[in-house]
């Protein structure tokens, strides 16, 4: 890996480099920039996302391109109401001399694809935890590391709601971002469908090594922030709490509850993301507004006078923008 002079260089080099990577990425996944932005950013923030968006619009493909790129290790899991633990974990097994032998399980890669998790039960979905927190996994009371870096994106389907068990409020505070998949625009889908029905494939090249990411992950956080930035994020999370002094009347009319702490540090953090990816040195207002739709929609809880009055969720951080 190269080594960088100052922090400014290595800066340069990270906003040169996310450059080469959106390029990368848009040689097989065509449109979707705001989400290929949030994925990156919360790659590079040590965090976590959840994704949503109806069948078909090329989740799976996404995360693959973007570890292909990335040259880090990827699995995909495949959630369903029978999947144990054990399934993403890995367990201990006899060998042949009658020893045990932990199996690791797909959980054990740099990148994880939870495809549809609210499709398995909460005894499933909570195994995932620990290593989204704790980046380890603990098995018979032994406890294994992950590599690093370590990044996982859950997809869920916002049209099929049977049979499913919705995340639990306490992992959904453990995802960085909510990041919403639309469908493309009709010229975006012209495109799309030229790319995918001809014999020709296009394949991205690697850009970062794991390595090379883990000292961008470092160099976010080392990024120096101004008070009036980190007053702006944690007013604007006050906000959404009922009740509160620094609530609206817009949250103490629609929201039932509000985000926590967990959801001030990631404006922040992200915040920093944002500003090196744009080419600056520190974060301004502005990158707090970028992060702030992903950030907290999965963080507060409408009211039913809020659904009654068909009131979204990224309608009321809007009007607390």
């Amino acid at each position: 890996m190269k080594s960088f002079e100052s922090d400014v260089e290595a800066a340069n080099a990270f906003h040169e480099a996310y450059h080469k990577l959106t390029a990368e990425i848009s040689k097989v996944v065509v449109g979707q920039d705001e989400v290929v932005r949030l994925l990156l950013t919360s790659i590079f923030c040590q965090g976590h996302c959840l994704l949503i968006g109806v069948p078909g619009l090329a989740k799976t493909l996404l995360i693959q391109t973007i570890s292909s790129v990335l040259d880090l290790d990827f699995n995909r899991i495949q959630f369903t109401p029978d999947l144990m633990p054990s399934d993403i974990l890995g367990a201990e097994t006899l060998d042949r001399d009658r020893n045990f032998k932990f199996i690791k399980g797909p959980i054990f890669a740099n990148i994880v694809l939870a495809d549809e998790i609210n499709r398995t039960p909460p005894k499933t979905q909570a195994a995932l935890l620990e290593s989204m927190q704790e980046y380890a996994v603990t098995i018979a009371g032994k406890k294994y590391d992950l590599d690093r870096p370590f990044f996982v994106l859950a997809t869920q389907n916002p049209i099929e709601q049977e049979g499913t068990y919705p995340l639990p409020e306490a992992q959904l505070d453990r995802f960085m971002f909510n990041v919403l998949l639309d469908y493309p625009s009709y010229e975006k889908e012209v495109e799309i469908v030229k790319n995918t029905t001809s014999d020709v494939r296009a394949t991205a090249q690697h850009v970062l090594s794991a390595e090379e990411i883990n000292f961008f992950q470092q160099l976010v956080r080392k990024v120096p922030v101004t008070d009036n930035v980190v007053e702006y994020a944690v007013e604007l999370v006050h906000k959404t709490r009922p009740n509160s002094t620094k609530a609206t009347s817009v949250t103490n009319e629609y929201l039932e509850w509000g985000a926590g702490p967990r959801a001030s540090q990631f404006l922040v953090i992200g915040a920093k993301c944002n500003a090196l990816l744009n080419g600056k040195y520190s974060p301004d207002i502005e990158d707090v507004k970028a992060v702030a739709k992903p950030t907290l929609r999965h963080r507060v809880v409408r009211n039913f006078k809020a659904e009654a009055d068909g009131v979204s969720v990224d309608n009321i951080i809007d009007q607390l923008i």
